[in-house]
């Protein structure tokens, strides 16, 4: 479990499971304009309209998707220190090339002359 309830995906996921339903199949579905959990997955369009749309991000719209969510948790995971195999493990990123691609970005902010004499 993670060590904040309001940011643990174990307590959240459970939190899905209990509340659609779900046994079997695709882990995130769409739900109709009736509030019925799909059996269906939800598509790629279906996810970056769903972060598009989330409030916090309202002033960013044009700037995340599907994707960013990846990347940041990439990003994140690097900059946190995890080893680059364990982070491929979770993605299911094949490619140390993909994996160091995020990571030099995310590093550009931890290790740079500036942030070293405290810009």
């Amino acid at each position: 479990m993670g060590s904040n309830i309001l940011t643990c995906p174990v307590r959240t996921l459970n939190d899905w499971l209990n509340c659609s339903k779900i046994s079997e199949g695709p882990l995130f579905r769409p739900i109709n304009r009736h509030g019925q959990i799909m059996d269906k997955a939800l598509t790629s369009k279906s996810v970056a309209l769903i972060i598009k749309r989330n409030k916090h991000l309202e002033n960013q719209k044009h700037s995340f998707s599907g994707h960013s969510l990846r990347a940041g948790f990439v990003t994140t995971a690097a900059i946190s220190g995890v080893p680059e195999h364990m982070i491929m493990k979770q993605t299911g990123h094949k490619s140390s090339d993909t994996i160091r691609r995020y990571i030099r970005l995310g590093n550009m902010w931890t290790e740079n002359a500036a942030t070293k004499i405290g810009l």
